[in-house]
């Protein structure tokens, strides 16, 4: 089986010194650094949608090795992202986690990509999730990839790269517990299956906690199983099943503004507050995704890659939101609302791959065309109009209000009962040329984006179709100097649909984003260092806004947002015990055109700046032999909590998090295999809050306390 090489990231290396090696050295002396990362032939770089590497690319790229995650206990999207840069995860809170949201270079993002294809996401509620237990790196593609993958918004992607099958065997039995009483449980396998042509990856997780909220809860059980088939040496056939359970997740409400980061005469809300009622706060999800992936050596130059997935996936959720703060400060009046919403879709994408050389010139080729369809039926219901939804006293509250055999939430105004279609056709074509020192990428695309709402929404019918088309295009140079300094630039273009026509009856074209990106990446010649400086400014047209001339909801497109900033991201190093990461952010966002008075003001969820160093540190004699330290600070910049007036900031927050983990078997030789885990996250517990506006805040997530226990033989 030809496998890809990959070179690791410096956190690849050290922690694998730290960790993995740890296991199998008996002597007291530093360890030898490994110096590979194998991945399966269906692995391809999110940044190229090839087998390159990322330090070849001209565009801001970070990799969030296996290491990196278990490290610092990621669970989430959200946890393996806080020290990115250009990445803001602290946009709803440490409470709710039912959405896997952030935002890139100032550029909200709901759309994750898993394996390289698109979770398919209905706009509502039902957006699949995958955890990270089953995750085996996140890569961050910074700025617009709507050259490679059709409609995003112009800050950038996540991908996450599933755990693959491998014929070397590999197991694994972890139990967890900690804060707001976690129990978890996972296990991981992977192997060939006897001599046959069959290898196999299996990762398992149950995990059960409080909610960061009174009242709630929060419930998971996953599975991953995963097979490859080396049909021949030319041919890998994957196939691949991700279900996951969700019972229970947690809360989705909102808090005012007063009590967290704003004055109330009646002193400050704990950060366990709660707005909603425990007897109508249900969410439960379940989602299924079942794929295959084709890998075939055509000849010694090209190779086909068809990745298929096909997504079930359902959500029920009994909510409430809040309708105003009362003068007295403490009492919120509410709405109560329901949701009911299936989704089932695929997606496809098929890439031919190839190298060849013109004269000097060594081209890697791609030429590839992607298809999605996602079908999805939405209910709706809302009190509003109706009965069941009182006021609650966020002093002194009582969670059991609402009677669920008596509450009114059928046949309001806003009774909705529609489904959504939405289908992407994508036809790409990207070379990637070396020439001497000389690194050159260029490509095209385009997409036929076809939409549809129909049905009842609001009390009134719908017959909503969308029908957009758009050409994107990438360009990129850089240089590769002996000395491994490589500086580089880049322009980009990204699209996203939009839904709606002006007064006239005119259907909107779609919203389309530019970049420019200067930067420079350095990597020494012993790997020891690395990092990545980068300048971008963005510019996202063709965005909505309100109609001068048209009444209070008529729109026509006349904004604009412009995002620039710097990012730096660093790796070093500096001893065989010691690995420091680093990174800053520096942005700057406005919106340059608008008709509804938000010209010159700065969308919330963007902090101004964040700043994030991680070190770990590993002991190899001594009474702590064994041990691996990690401690990381995170300062997360102001941000304005009203996108309409910019009357005030989000308070800054700097947050402290530690792990330890501690190789039993350096203790005895009967402990080989036994790992001791603990981690803290936000050491300090210190109080900090993310807002839409002052109505709509979030707390941050509190201090968490996990302690593992792991087996691997």
């Amino acid at each position: 089986m030809h496998s890809h090489v990959i070179k690791p990231s410096t956190l690849a290396v050290a922690i694998g010194l730290a960790v993995s090696q740890m296991a199998a050295a008996d002597s007291n002396e530093p360890l030898e650094l490994d110096t590979m990362t194998v991945y399966g032939e269906t692995y391809r770089n999110t940044a190229t949608k090839t087998a390159l590497e990322p330090g070849e690319t001209p565009q801001s790229i970070s990799v969030l090795d296996q290491q990196a995650l278990e490290m610092r206990d990621a669970d989430s999207v959200a946890t393996a992202l806080r020290y990115a840069p250009g990445v803001n995860t602290e946009l709803r809170g440490g409470a709710v986690g039912r959405l896997d949201l952030f935002s890139i270079r100032g550029f909200i993002n709901y759309q994750n990509y898993y394996d390289g294809l698109q979770l398919l996401y209905n706009d509502w509620n039902l957006q699949p999730q995958i955890d990270l237990k089953a995750v085996e790196q996140v890569e961050v593609f910074r700025g617009p990839t709507s050259t490679l993958y059709g409609s995003m918004p112009p800050g950038g992607m996540v991908n996450l790269i599933g755990k693959q099958p491998s014929t070397e065997s590999f197991n694994k039995i972890e139990v967890a517990g900690g804060s707001r009483n976690l129990a978890e449980a996972s296990v991981e396998s992977r192997g060939q299956l006897g001599d046959s042509s069959l290898s196999y990856s299996l990762v398992g997780l149950t995990r059960t906690r409080d909610g960061q909220a009174e009242t709630s809860e929060e419930e998971r059980h996953m599975i991953a199983p995963s097979v490859d088939w080396q049909v021949s040496e030319d041919t890998l056939v994957n196939f691949n099943l991700y279900y996951q359970k969700d019972p229970a997740m947690g809360i989705y409400t909102t808090l005012p503004a007063s009590g967290l980061l704003l004055p109330n005469p009646n002193g400050e809300l704990p950060q366990d507050a709660f707005s909603g009622d425990a007897n109508w706060n249900e969410f439960d999800k379940e989602v299924l995704l079942a794929g295959y992936k084709v890998n075939h050596n055509i000849n010694d130059n090209w190779n086909f890659l068809q990745n298929f997935r096909y997504t079930d996936a359902e959500a029920f959720q009994t909510n409430t939101y809040g309708t105003g703060l009362a003068a007295n400060g403490r009492t919120l009046s509410r709405q109560a609302y329901l949701t009911d919403e299936a989704t089932t879709g695929f997606t496809v994408d098929n890439q031919f791959s190839g190298r060849f050389q013109t004269g000097s010139a060594r081209h890697n080729i791609l030429v590839g065309f992607d298809y999605l369809s996602l079908d999805s039926d939405v209910i709706y219901e809302d009190t509003s109009f109706g009965s069941g939804a009182p006021s609650i006293d966020l002093y002194d509250p009582d969670y059991y209000q609402i009677s669920r055999s008596t509450i009114d939430i059928t046949d309001t105004v806003y009774s909705s009962d529609f489904n959504i279609r939405k289908k992407q056709l994508g036809v790409y074509l990207q070379d990637q040329i070396e020439l001497n020192r000389f690194v050159f990428i260029g490509g095209v695309r385009w997409d036929d984006f076809t939409g549809e709402e129909k049905g009842k929404q609001y009390g009134g019918a719908i017959d909503r179709k969308l029908d957009q088309d758009n050409f994107s295009t990438r360009a990129g140079m850089m240089y590769q100097a002996a000395n491994g300094v490589s500086p580089y630039i880049n322009y980009a273009e990204s699209f996203e649909p939009q839904t709606g026509s002006d007064r006239n009856g005119n259907e909107f074209d779609p919203s389309t984003g530019d970049q420019w990106e200067l930067g420079v990446k350095y990597q020494s010649q012993d790997q020891r260092t690395s990092a990545n400086l980068a300048f971008y400014q963005i510019t996202k047209e063709n965005v909505p806004t309100r109609d001068p001339n048209g009444g209070p909801y008529d729109q026509i497109q006349a904004g604009e947002v412009r995002s620039q900033g710097i990012e730096l991201e660093a790796q070093a190093q500096p001893i065989d015990s010691l690995l420091v990461t680093a990174s800053y952010t520096l942005q700057d966002v406005e919106v340059t055109k608008d008709n509804t008075g938000l010209k010159g003001q700065t969308p919330v969820w963007v902090p101004d700046q964040m700043l994030s160093v991680w070190a770990d540190y590993g002991f190899y004699s001594g009474p702590l032999d064994g041990l691996v330290a990690g401690i990381g600070a995170r300062y997360i910049g102001e941000a304005e909590y009203n996108a309409a007036t910019n009357e005030g900031n989000v308070p800054d927050a700097t947050l402290l998090d530690i792990a330890l983990r501690y190789n039993l078997g350096r203790v005895s030789h009967t402990l080989r295999g036994t790992e001791l885990g603990l981690s803290v996250n936000n050491l300090t517990d210190e109080r900090y809050y993310s807002c839409f506006d002052s109505s709509n805040c979030w707390f941050g997530e509190e201090r968490t306390v996990e302690a593992s226990v792991s087996y691997t033989f």
